[in-house]
């Protein structure tokens, strides 16, 4: 699709941006496994409350018929129109710590364009390092720390926190080709890979958020107040292990889970890989034994609304 008119604008009422502040990236799109990204753009922009810097045009990079926008009905008239947002902006975190946020869709078009338009921008504001977060389905337990693979060309936070490092091709994001080019532009870069639960995945699951937010801590030093996500996630798991123990099926899967984990954990030379499609049951079949439990959250989730 030809650009249709400037990729993005720049806010004229905008604070000044200090050089060598971080830069985290936060993109809605192809995967969110538990909706980790989206809810931590919900968190960045309601309790951060970032200052626009620039503007991305929805009307060139975001296919509507797609991801349409939400409009609300009200009794016998429509209101309140949202378009969806994809900014640059300087934030603020709990400690009051500056950095630079990229918040918001991915980009349905225009990728090139977009990526040189960021790279410029980086390179403008002259970031110290960019960290990004996205999140996949893997068969891993619930009952365990959320995992992460790791990227990028910081070698000691691969080696410290990447626990799995395959060697394969997969669909490609637009975060995956910010990290490219930024890397080769001399950029610091961190991509973190949040593995999540595959029979979690369709929901939001707090967990993944919350493994989302101490990444990005781990590659920039910046702290999130979670404490809100943590106490959904604890009432979400108890709800969660109420429909296991109810189901010997379950019980069964989740003890499997565990020990194939804490097997490859171990660095056991017995160990399966996490990605194993042997006796599992699918993520359709575990969806299912879960329907009662998914429908209550996704209820919830349509009255709460969707950022």
């Amino acid at each position: 699709m030809p650009l249709s008119g400037p990729l993005y604008e720049r806010v004229a009422s905008a604070p000044p941006v200090p050089a060598g502040l971080p830069l985290v990236i936060a993109l809605t799109g192809f995967t969110d496994a538990g909706g980790a990204v989206s809810r931590m753009i919900d968190l960045f922009r309601d309790d951060l409350d970032p200052s626009p810097v620039v503007v991305f045009s929805a009307d060139v990079l975001l296919d509507y018929r797609a991801r349409r926008p939400a409009v609300t009905f009200d009794g016998d008239h429509l209101v309140d129109y949202r378009p969806p947002r994809l900014e640059l902006s300087l934030a603020h975190d709990t400690l009051g710590q500056p950095f630079v946020l990229l918040a918001g869709y991915e980009p349905d078009f225009a990728w090139d364009a977009f990526a040189d338009t960021v790279v410029g921008l980086a390179e403008g504001l002259q970031v110290s390092s960019v960290t990004w977060v996205h999140a996949i389905p893997m068969p891993v337990p619930h009952t365990r720390p959320i995992g992460t693979t790791v990227s990028g060309n910081r070698a000691e936070l691969t080696e410290a926190h990447s626990v799995w490092k395959p060697h394969t091709q997969v669909p490609a994001t637009m975060g995956h080709l910010l990290e490219l080019r930024l890397s080769e532009s001399g950029h610091t870069t961190a991509g973190f890979v949040l593995l999540v639960p595959h029979y979690l995945a369709d929901t939001d699951y707090p967990a993944s958020a919350l493994a989302g937010l101490d990444s990005v801590s781990v590659a920039t030093g910046l702290v999130f107040d979670g404490d809100e996500i943590r106490e959904e996630n604890r009432d979400y798991l108890a709800k969660v292990d109420d429909q296991v123990e109810g189901n010997a099926e379950l019980t069964t899967m989740l003890h499997t889970l565990e020990e194939r984990y804490d097997a490859y954990m171990a660095g056991s030379t017995q160990a399966q890989p996490i990605i194993h499609t042997g006796d599992l049951p699918s993520a359709d079949e575990l969806a299912a034994e879960l329907e009662r439990f998914l429908a209550d959250r996704r209820d919830g989730d349509d009255k709460r609304g969707r950022r």
